[in-house]
């Protein structure tokens, strides 16, 4: 039995600023290296096989605080990176729903219409991420596999593994910081064991 545990990176600055990242970068906050830290705790006794993690920084930093001193095999794939959002990358959510507020309304509201002049759509994002996992699973048969990608991949993913369209990208659970999603493959079908988990944040993101 193969399982992943797919998680998002910890809350990084831009996050806090409510700034869209993309394929840009910030550095995690201090909240978000305790994120970090209490997921490895949390992870502490799950033998990884291996880990595939986004090559952005705030995913490299936080997949660092997870594993902490494990020697787990670390492959960077650029299929796990953000959705790519053009201009809008490091502006924040408000001045993106002034400047260009049809695109601002698909994305939130009419997710598979989104159709931006410069970057990606959902459909490219579910495509290459899609394609991550199944490679994940035609080189690993069995074991348990980190998963360090961002807010964006994984919600194409849960559509994909609960057989939604992404027209409901936007339905299922809130995917904040260091939440864990964990699917096992038996070889034929995915079976979800959790989806955006938060337990390890104890009583929660306001008392970090």
């Amino acid at each position: 039995m193969l399982k992943l545990y797919v998680i998002r990176h910890a809350e990084t600055e831009w996050n806090a600023q409510q700034r869209m990242q993309g394929w840009k970068d910030s550095p995690l906050t201090e909240k978000g290296k305790k994120q970090a830290a209490l997921l490895h705790d949390r992870f502490r006794t799950v033998p990884f096989t291996a880990a595939y993690c986004s090559p952005s920084d705030r995913t490299k930093e936080t997949a660092q605080i997870v594993l902490g001193q494990r020697h787990v095999p670390i492959y960077f794939d650029e299929r796990l990176r953000e959705i790519y959002l053009g201009d809008w990358e490091g502006k924040t959510i408000a001045e993106i729903a002034q400047s260009d507020e049809q695109n601002h309304y698909h994305f939130y509201h009419n997710p598979d219409a989104y159709k931006p002049i410069i970057g990606e759509t959902f459909f490219d994002v579910q495509r290459r991420a899609v394609a991550t996992i199944q490679h994940i699973a035609e080189n690993h048969s069995e074991g348990h596999i980190l998963i360090v990608t961002h807010g964006m991949v994984i919600r194409t993913l849960l559509v994909y593994w609960k057989q939604q369209t992404l027209a409901e990208l936007w339905k299922n659970s809130r995917v904040y910081g260091t939440s864990v999603t964990i699917v096992s493959f038996d070889g034929e079908k995915w079976d979800m064991e959790c989806e955006s988990d938060i337990s390890h944040l104890e009583s929660g993101l306001t008392h970090l």
